[in-house]
C-alpha cells in the first residue's frame, strides 16, 4: 500500500502527530484536543451523518467520540492501528447503537451501516477497514471469555465506560470491576497473540 511519491511519509507524519496530541490529551491538555478535533471531526462527521442521517444526531455522536477521547486517552493502544481508527471504529460503532435504538418508525432516513460517507478518502476507508478488522478479532476473542469478565471488558472497550461507570452500570463493587477488568485482558491477549504477531510479520 506504500508508494514512492512521498505520501505515504506524509501520512506516517500524520499518524505520528496524531499519536503526540493523544498523549498531551492524556496529560489533560485541552489545547490538544482541540488540535485533533480540528483535523479529523470532519471526518468523523461525515460518517456519522452517512450512518444516521440526521445532521444533529451526528453532532451529537461527535461529541460523545471526543468527550471518550478526553477521558479515556489513555485506553489508545498504537499498536492497534492509527488513531484515525481508533477514531472512526468510535464513531461508527456509537453511530450503530444510536440507530439500533431508534423506534422503527424513524430508521427511514439511514442508510447501509457498512456504507463510508461518500466524501471519505481512500486513507478514511482503508483506517476504518483496518479498525474493524481488528474489532472483528477483539469481539471475537472477547466472546470466548467467562461472562463476568466479557461484559466488564465489552463496556469498556466497545462503549468507553471508565471502571467507576462499569461498577454503576452492572451494580458491582468496584474493586471487581477491576479485577475482571484485568484477569480478562491477560486471557485477552493470549488469545490475540497470533494475529498480532502475523500482523507484525506482514508490515
Amino acid at each position: 500500500m506504500c508508494s514512492a511519491t512521498g505520501g505515504p511519509a506524509m501520512n506516517a507524519d500524520s499518524r505520528e502527530a496524531d499519536r503526540a496530541l493523544v498523549a498531551r490529551v492524556e496529560r489533560r491538555d485541552a489545547e490538544a484536543l482541540a488540535v485533533l478535533y480540528d483535523r479529523h471531526a470532519g471526518r468523523l462527521m461525515g460518517l456519522a451523518q452517512r450512518i444516521l442521517g440526521d445532521t444533529g444526531e451526528a453532532e451529537e455522536i461527535l461529541q460523545e467520540v471526543f468527550l471518550h477521547v478526553w477521558k479515556a486517552a489513555a485506553t489508545f493502544d498504537p499498536s492497534r492501528g492509527p488513531v484515525l481508527a481508533w477514531l472512526l471504529v468510535a464513531t461508527r460503532s456509537r453511530s450503530i447503537d444510536r440507530v439500533r435504538s431508534r423506534r422503527p418508525g424513524k430508521r427511514g432516513g439511514t442508510v447501509g451501516l457498512e456504507e463510508a460517507p461518500e466524501t471519505a478518502s481512500r486513507e478514511d476507508v482503508e483506517a476504518d477497514a483496518a479498525g474493524r478488522e481488528w474489532e472483528t478479532h477483539c469481539r471475537a476473542a472477547i466472546s470466548e471469555l467467562p461472562e463476568d469478565q466479557r461484559r466488564a471488558l465489552e463496556l469498556a472497550y466497545f462503549e468507553g465506560l471508565t471502571h467507576q461507570e462499569i461498577a454503576e452500570r452492572t451494580a458491582t463493587p468496584l474493586g471487581t470491576v477491576k479485577t475482571r477488568v484485568r484477569l480478562g485482558l491477560m486471557k485477552l491477549r493470549e488469545r490475540i497473540r497470533p494475529y498480532r504477531k502475523s500482523e507484525a510479520h506482514g508490515a
